[in-house]
């Protein structure tokens, strides 16, 4: 299993997407507060459709309590900003994959405690500035998780 661990998720049909993705992988959705919207937005709700009873969703107050109660043995940060590409990783079972927030990104100096090799990007055409939030989850999740053998699914 995965953990998904979004910093600060802004929009809510991004995060509804995001828990049916999780529903349907195995992998487990970390919230980290604060959230641009309440869980029980009706665009978070439509977006999830009725994968939320199924997807393993927890919320934290910060960053910090989230690394202290789940104690991810690897971190792997996504963004822009990152060198290394995303298929250049090597994923393990239980790597915990965080993503920052859909307008701004994670923070520079949340990003430079992570170690060159565990910061990691998808390409881009040159001029263009991201991908949905959604989006970037899934392509990762699926390289990470084929790179497991899609272990557990069928």
């Amino acid at each position: 299993m995965f953990h998904i661990v979004l910093y600060q998720p802004e929009i809510p049909p991004n995060t509804g997407n995001i828990m049916r993705l999780c529903a349907n992988t195995g992998t487990r959705l970390h919230l980290i507060e604060p959230l641009g919207f309440k869980l029980e937005d009706k665009a978070l709700r439509r977006a999830g459709l009725d994968y939320r009873e199924w997807a393993d969703v927890r919320t934290y107050a910060s960053y910090e309590a989230f690394h202290e109660s789940v104690k991810p043995p690897r971190l792997l940060v996504f963004s822009t900003r990152a060198r290394r590409f995303y298929t250049e990783m090597q994923y393990r079972e239980n790597d915990a994959l965080l993503f920052g927030p859909e307008t701004r990104g994670l923070p520079q100096i949340l990003l430079d405690t992570f170690p060159e090799e565990h910061r990691l990007r998808l390409p881009l055409l040159p001029g263009n500035r991201s991908l949905n939030l959604s989006n970037v989850v899934a392509v990762v999740v699926y390289e990470a998780w084929r790179q497991q053998g899609f272990s557990g699914g069928e």
